[in-house]
C-alpha cells in the first residue's frame, strides 16, 4: 500500500496547547468564579484560558518559530481537559464557542500556521446527549445501542448508575478504564460509526488541518480507522492524522490508518541520553509508561536507539512523526531531568534537529516544571520574571535553524560517532549535509567526525545564544575534530 503523508508536516514545528491554561483573553465572560491563574492546578478547577487568548499570543508563537498548533480537546465538556465530550459539534463556551475557533483558524492560517485538534472518539462524557437520553429512559431509549449496556439494563430489569459509589460499582455500562464519567461508544452500531465519521469531516470542512486521535487502539472495530482516513482525506487530502499510541507500532502506519504516532519512544531516548546524570527517578516512577521506558543512556546506546526508531517505519512516516519530550499526560521534561536546564537545552536541540515534526509542550521553552497530571498542566505564567528568557531564545534559535536548513528538518539521520556521553549525528537531505554533535556529559570531550568517503566541505556553525566557552571544530585531513565543552552541542551546516 502506498504511504502518503502530508508534505507540510515535514517542515512544521508544532506547539501543544492545553487551552484552559494558556491565556485568558478577557473576551469570554466567566459564568462564575474561576481558579486563580497562579494557583497550583487541580483536577477539577477551571482557570479560564480561551481560544481568543491563543489568538492574542500568535505573534509570540511565530517569533518562537512555531508553524503548527496542536490543541488538546476544545469541544463542550464539563472537565477542564475536555476529554469528557458533551457535544462534538460545539466548541466549549468557556473557550469562546465556535466563533472563537473561527477566529483562531483565520488568524493562524493568515500567518501560515496549521491547527490540529484532538478527537476523543472511543468514549464520550456522561453529559453527551445520547447517553443522557439513556440515563433518563433506560432500555426504552432509542439511543440504547450507542453504548455497551449490560444485559440486565437492556432487559429493563435495572437502570444505569452514572455516579456510582463504593468499592463495588454497578454502572450498567462499559466505561473507559472503568471510569463512570467516560461511557464507551459502540462502534458496532453503524449509526454511531457514521456520527463520528461525520464529526471528523465536519471540522475539516470548518478549516482545521488534521486530527490527533485519542486512545485509537481502544476502538475494537478494525475497519473504523481506515474508514476515518478515507473520509477525512476525501474532504482534505493533506489532513494530518496522528494517533496516541505510546509504543512503537509500525502496523498502525502502513498507509491505511494514521500518518504518524505521538513519538514517545524517541522522547524517552532523548531524555535518557540528555539527562542520564540528573534524571529524577521518583518522578519517572510516578508515571505508568515512563517507569519502564526512561533510563540513562550512554552515547552509543542513544545512537543505536535513534537508528532503531528511524528504521522501524517507512521514511515517509519518519518524516512526519510527532516528536515530543512531554505532554499533558506526563511529567514535564524539566522535572523529569531533575531541574537540569542544561540537559533540557540539549534535549530540545535533539528534538528540533531530528527527522519528524517537533512538538513543544506549552511552556517547555521557558522552563515550566510540573509532576504528573494535574501538575504538568500549570497555567502559563503571566509574569515575565517567571519565564526563562534565555532558554526561550535558545529554542527560537534552534527553530530558526531548522526552518533555514533543509538538512535539519528533512531527509535522513545517521549516527557517525559516539563516546560514553557524546554523540555525532549526520543529517542529509536534498544534497545538503549537517552535523549535530551533543556532549551530554559533565566533562569536555573531543570527538572525531569521519568523512565517510565524501570529504567535508566548508562547515558553518549555527549560532546559538550560550554563555561560556564555545564548541569548536577543525579539519584534520578529510575528517573533522569536534571539541565540545560539558553539556554543550554544536550544529554545523555544510556549504
Amino acid at each position: 500500500m502506498t504511504i502518503d503523508t502530508p508534505g507540510w508536516v515535514r517542515d512544521a514545528v508544532f506547539y501543544q496547547i492545553f487551552p484552559d491554561r494558556f491565556a485568558r483573553s478577557g473576551r469570554v465572560p466567566a459564568p462564575g468564579p474561576l481558579e486563580r491563574w497562579e494557583a497550583p492546578p487541580t483536577s477539577y478547577g477551571f482557570k479560564g484560558g480561551d481560544l481568543y487568548g491563543i489568538v492574542d499570543r500568535l505573534a509570540d508563537l511565530a517569533d518562537l518559530g512555531v508553524s503548527a498548533l496542536y490543541l488538546t480537546p476544545i469541544f463542550a465538556s464539563a472537565s477542564n481537559h475536555r476529554y469528557h465530550t458533551y457535544d462534538y459539534f460545539s466548541v466549549d463556551p468557556l473557550l469562546g464557542g465556535n466563533d472563537a475557533l473561527r477566529a483562531l483558524l483565520d488568524a493562524a492560517h493568515a500567518r501560515g500556521m496549521r491547527v490540529v485538534l484532538d478527537g476523543v472518539f472511543n468514549h464520550s462524557g456522561r453529559g453527551f446527549w445520547p447517553f443522557h437520553h439513556v440515563l433518563e429512559n433506560g432500555a426504552a431509549s432509542p439511543y440504547r445501542d450507542w453504548f455497551h449496556l449490560d444485559p440486565d439494563v437492556l432487559a429493563g430489569r435495572r437502570g444505569l448508575d452514572a455516579y456510582p459509589s463504593g468499592a463495588r460499582q454497578r454502572r450498567g455500562y462499559r466505561a473507559w478504564w472503568e471510569l463512570a464519567a467516560l461511557p464507551k461508544l459502540n462502534f458496532e452500531n453503524p449509526v454511531v460509526r457514521e456520527y463520528i465519521l461525520g464529526v471528523g469531516e465536519h471540522w475539516l470542512r470548518f478549516g482545521i488541518d488534521g486530527w490527533r486521535l485519542d486512545v485509537p487502539a481502544d476502538i475494537e472495530d478494525p475497519t473504523f480507522w481506515p474508514a476515518f482516513r478515507r473520509r477525512c482525506r476525501a474532504v482534505r487530502p493533506d489532513a494530518y492524522l496522528v494517533g496516541e499510541i505510546w509504543a512503537e507500532a509500525p502496523e498502525w502506519l502502513s498507509g491505511d490508518r494514521f500518518d504518524a504516532l505521538m513519538n514517545y519512544p524517541l522522547g524517552a531516548a532523548i531524555l535518557g541520553f540528555a539527562g542520564a546524570e540528573s534524571l529524577d527517578q521518583s518522578v519517572i516512577d510516578s508515571h505508568h509508561v515512563y517507569r519502564t521506558t526512561i533510563h540513562g543512556l550512554a552515547g552509543d546506546a542513544f545512537a543505536a536507539r535513534v537508528g532503531e526508531l528511524m528504521t522501524n517505519y517507512d521514511p515517509a512516516v519518519v518524516a512526519v512523526q510527532l516528536n515530543l519530550l512531554g505532554s499533558h499526560d506526563a511529567p514535564r521534561a524539566l522535572t523529569v531531568l531533575g531541574g537540569d536546564r542544561a540537559a533540557l537545552r540539549l534535549a530540545m536541540l535533539l528534538q528540533l534537529t531530528l527527522p519528524g515534526a517537533p512538538c513543544i509542550y506549552y511552556g517547555d521553552e521557558i522552563g515550566m516544571e510540573g509532576q504528573h497530571d494535574p501538575d504538568c498542566r500549570r497555567a502559563y505564567p503571566t509574569d515575565p520574571g517567571a519565564a526563562d528568557g534565555a532558554l526561550r531564545g535558545y529554542v527560537a534559535a534552534l527553530a530558526r535553524a531548522r526552518h533555514a536548513a533543509v538538512a535539519l528538518r528533512r531527509g535522513t539521520v545517521t549516527p557517525i560517532a559516539a563516546t560514553d556521553r557524546a554523540v555525532v549525528l549526520l543529517r542529509e537531505a536534498e544534497g545538503k549535509r549537517a552535523l549535530v554533535a551533543v556532549n551530554a556529559g559533565r566533562d569536555p570531550v573531543r570527538v572525531f567526525a569521519p568523512s565517510l568517503g565524501s570529504p567535508w566541505g566548508p562547515m558553518t556553525p549555527v549560532a546559538l545564544p550560550e554563555a561560556g566557552s564555545p564548541a569548536r571544530h577543525e579539519r584534520i585531513g578529510e575528517d573533522l575534530v569536534l571539541d565540545l565543552p560539558a553539556q554543550r552541542a554544536l550544529i554545523l551546516l555544510e556549504s
